[in-house]
């Protein structure tokens, strides 16, 4: 499975914004302006979004084993590519685990 660090490093200048910011939506902590990105967590969960993808995935045409991954990581990409520039945008791994647990 793709990491978020190859999508950075074989991206285009819009693809390589779109992962800083998902970093940025990740910090290490709340304690000023000048917070590093937690790059191990945004991993961890930008895989969470790939494996949510994958999940809700059909079953791969022809047989193909590779097909479903290569589509979740394509549409994984494409949700940061369409999130990274909203103002106020958070992370939905890190927000649904503050959902209230039943």
């Amino acid at each position: 499975m793709i990491t978020l660090h190859d999508v950075y490093e074989e991206g285009n200048d819009t693809v390589r914004a779109a992962v800083l910011a998902f970093g940025t939506r990740h910090p290490v902590g709340s304690d000023g302006p000048d917070v590093e990105p937690d790059w191990k967590q945004a991993e961890k969960h930008f895989t969470r979004i790939i494996e949510t993808i994958m999940g809700s995935a059909a079953p791969p045409p022809h047989g193909s084993t590779d097909g479903p991954v290569r589509r979740a990581e394509n549409a994984a990409i494409g949700f940061l590519l369409a999130t990274h520039t909203r103002p106020g945008y958070r992370c939905p791994i890190c927000v649904k685990r503050q959902w209230p647990q039943p």
